[in-house]
């Protein structure tokens, strides 16, 4: 989830994920606003990925997917 005060990181994102959240969540919000890929509700993701994966998000399939496991 993330939360207002998160913004200043969320400005230099270049996709957000997150593991809960709906489409008027604040996370698929700021992603419209600052036209950022955005995959909400994955239910897992802070489980799978870790600090320095590097991803690729496809929003339009709502894929997430790890390029190079850190």
């Amino acid at each position: 989830m993330t939360f207002p005060s998160f913004i200043s990181a969320m400005i230099k994102a270049f996709a957000f994920v997150t593991d809960e959240g709906g489409i008027t969540c604040h996370a698929a919000i700021v992603s419209r606003e600052l036209n950022i890929p955005c995959i909400i509700g994955t239910k897992n993701a802070t489980q799978i990925l870790q600090d320095g994966d590097l991803v690729e998000v496809d929003a339009d399939s709502g894929i997430v997917r790890i390029i190079n496991n850190n």
